[in-house]
């Protein structure tokens, strides 16, 4: 069973185990999988060839995934998952026109994320017309241990807790600039818990640097990071910081005085 089934509701009886590897199933397609067999299906959601095949054949029949008799992959009713989401929360709603402002003023691409188990997941984002390289959007994926998003949402959580976390987490030099053993991910943890931001510097992507920010409700709860990139090349990390830190901060605190619960 997949580690992001929260162990409490597991034990419970009106929990559903075939529709949580049926979900399994759905989301393990992504920017690196985006045609699988049953096996690979398997093998990316930890299930036996036998559950992994009564998932995905349910989930064509329902038209969620398309096949041609070998490869599965995802079809446009999925959206209709995302969609809900996108449509029925406040934060990617107001944060998406504040998004498309600071794209709009620093020529770059911004993004809002939230933890979501060992990775941020991104939640809204604008991409500039000077765009990256990265390919990424809504729903995209990035490991928290490496990335500014993932610092930040990580700093937001009790220090125990965090270091638990980073030391549980699969993490490996995605550069050779990634900082990823746990003293020096819990020191980036750390330092932007004290500094209240988080810089990334190539460890994601060689030519990419970007910051992130703590986004609070006006009740003061954490709900997301905020994140500007930019190549690299325009400039240097202390450059990126003096120039931009303060304009992602005012973005920051725009869109926290228009989130309460």
């Amino acid at each position: 069973m997949r580690k992001n089934a929260r162990p409490s509701l597991r034990r419970d009886k009106d929990f559903v185990t075939s529709l949580q590897k049926g979900l399994d199933v759905l989301t393990c397609f992504g920017r690196h999988a985006v045609k699988l067999t049953l096996s690979e299906v398997a093998r990316l959601t930890g299930s036996s060839p036998a559950s992994a095949r009564r998932s995905l054949h349910t989930l064509l029949a329902l038209d969620y995934l398309e096949s041609d008799g070998k490869r599965f992959w995802v079809a446009p009713r999925a959206l209709l998952v995302a969609h809900a989401y996108l449509t029925s929360r406040p934060i990617p709603q107001l944060a998406q026109p504040l998004l498309d402002a600071l794209s709009e003023r620093t020529r770059e691409s911004a993004s809002l994320g939230k933890l979501l188990d060992d990775d941020v997941i991104i939640i809204a984002r604008s991409t500039a017309r000077r765009s990256l390289s990265t390919g990424l959007g809504i729903g995209s994926r990035l490991p928290a241990y490496c990335s500014a998003l993932g610092r930040v949402a990580l700093a937001s959580l009790p220090p125990a807790e965090a270091a638990r976390r980073v030391k549980a987490m699969q993490r490996v030099p995605l550069t050779p600039k990634s900082i990823y053993e746990t003293d020096a991910v819990l020191a980036a943890v750390e330092r932007c818990r004290q500094e209240g931001w988080s810089g990334n510097d190539e460890e994601l992507e060689l030519g990419v640097r970007s910051m992130a920010v703590p986004v609070h409700d006006r009740n003061g709860t954490f709900v997301g990071g905020l994140s500007i990139s930019v190549r690299a090349e325009r400039m240097s990390m202390s450059e990126f910081r003096d120039t931009l830190l303060p304009v992602l901060q005012k973005a920051r605190d725009r869109l926290g005085e228009q989130l309460y619960e």
